[in-house]
């Protein structure tokens, strides 16, 4: 197992422990209003996080800007305009990163 795929199950599982932490502490109360925002974002967060990660760097761990930035400024181009349109924001950073590798 390559240590991404560690680090993606071992945030999964963290995520899932995070989220039956409340319910399991509180039984039948409601959560705090601020734990329940915390909890709400953290998916989020983590899928943002293994995206800057994934697009901005290499197998050394260094920071590198190539043609898989230019893919995601792209597809978030394509998101900004048209919400909810995932087909074409990954065809366009596709299509965006294949040009500039040709290039």
């Amino acid at each position: 197992m390559s240590a991404s795929w560690a680090t993606v199950i071992a945030l999964t599982i963290t995520t899932i422990a995070t989220k039956a932490v409340g319910p399991i502490a509180l039984g039948e109360r409601d959560l705090p209003g601020a734990f329940t925002r915390v909890i709400e974002l953290l998916a989020p967060a983590i899928l943002a996080a293994l995206i800057v990660v994934g697009t901005f760097a290499d197998a050394d761990g260094d920071l590198v800007v190539d043609a898989r930035a230019a893919g995601l400024a792209a597809a978030a181009s394509v998101l900004a305009v048209r919400r909810n349109w995932i087909l074409g924001a990954v065809t366009a950073a596709a299509i965006v990163a294949a040009a500039v590798r040709v290039v």
